[in-house]
């Protein structure tokens, strides 16, 4: 599967909510999954949206450089390639915001989003092996302060991965 990974949702809370248009809207939600796999995958996209190809690779370049969104590529099934972890922070309100930014900066991060618990940022973090996936957390907690979770996958279960990030 290819998609456009948006970081910092589904549930953020209307504060932290970034304020983008209903273009950049549309384009996330539906590139989360199902990118075309064509030969002019945003020419295709574009025609979809009623944009110019143009426009939607601005809009794509804006929001990687704003740092709403990590990548635009394929997700791959968990051991298939790499390794993985899911991970969860306990993270006080006041420092949510500064402690997501700094876990969207690492490139091992595919997303992350905001939960109503005491563990309240979630996040997926994918390396080319177990050895950089554990210098990846320990170096997270250094600069946040905060103890990682590691939540290591157990059993595996197809989920769907795209979360609607707009009504």
């Amino acid at each position: 599967m290819t998609a456009i990974a948006a970081r910092n949702y589904p549930a953020m809370t209307r504060a932290l909510e970034p304020e983008l248009s209903t273009l950049e809207k549309r384009l996330l939600n539906e590139y989360q999954k199902g990118f075309p796999l064509t030969p002019t995958p945003y020419a295709d996209m574009a025609r979809e949206l009623g944009a110019s190809e143009a426009l939607v690779l601005e809009i794509i370049r804006r929001l990687r450089d704003k740092g709403y969104i990590s990548r635009v590529g394929p997700v791959f099934k968990p051991r298939k390639v790499g390794a993985s972890t899911l991970a969860a922070m306990a993270v006080p309100a006041e420092q949510l915001r500064q402690v997501a930014a700094i876990i969207s900066s690492y490139e091992e991060v595919n997303h992350n989003y905001e939960r109503e618990h005491h563990f309240n940022l979630w996040f997926v973090v994918t390396a080319r092996d177990e050895a950089h996936l554990r210098e990846v957390l320990e170096e997270m907690e250094t600069r946040t302060g905060h103890p990682v979770m590691d939540l290591p996958l157990e059993e595996q279960f197809h989920i769907d991965l795209g979360f609607p990030l707009w009504c």
